[in-house]
């Protein structure tokens, strides 16, 4: 009974939330923007906490479950949790993301490229999508793929130190050094 509750509790706190807070263009045009990387982190906090709202209740609170199971280390909960919010909003650009980062990390390559397409054509700017095709075209030994994944990154946010740490590893591996 307790249980139901807490389950009822978590619903009604989520529906209480605005319908969708998605990244505004403003919010990434000051990321481009941005003049140091402290301005550009605490921008990147703002966008990431922006697109963990789908605009569907039913489907924020089964991402947060999958998050916590995540947290709990109950990874194939949070798997089968991802499935489900996917299915339930199928525009929800962290939820393919963090499914591509499930299979990723099992090393499934082909349907973490699927997944990642669907963040990305959900959300062409999310730049973690962006870095993560960039990780995948590693892991397949298409290093000229992986360079233009992490270019298209920065192009969202050029103080991303990810993609700028990659990006600095792989010009000499795919354009040669300058003599």
């Amino acid at each position: 009974m307790k249980s139901i509750f807490y389950l009822l509790m978590s619903i009604s706190l989520f529906a209480a939330r605005p319908a969708l807070a998605l990244p505004s263009d403003e919010m990434f045009e000051a990321l481009k923007d941005a003049p140091t990387a402290a301005h550009a982190k605490s921008l990147e906090e703002d966008i990431l906490d922006a697109m963990l709202e789908s605009g569907s209740p039913t489907a924020d609170l089964v991402m947060e479950r999958a998050l916590l199971a995540e947290q709990a280390g109950q990874s194939e909960l949070a798997r089968e949790l991802l499935d489900r919010v996917v299915h339930i909003k199928t525009d929800f650009s962290e939820a393919w993301l963090y499914r591509a980062l499930h299979f990723l990390s099992d090393d499934k390559l082909s349907q973490a490229l699927l997944d990642v397409n669907e963040a990305l054509t959900a959300e062409p700017r999310n730049f973690r999508a962006w870095l993560t095709l960039g990780r995948i075209f590693v892991g397949l030994d298409q290093n000229k793929e992986a360079l233009e994944a992490y270019r298209e990154a920065l192009r969202v946010y050029p103080l991303y130190a990810p993609a700028l740490s990659e990006v600095r590893r792989l010009r000499p591996l795919v354009e040669g050094r300058a003599i």
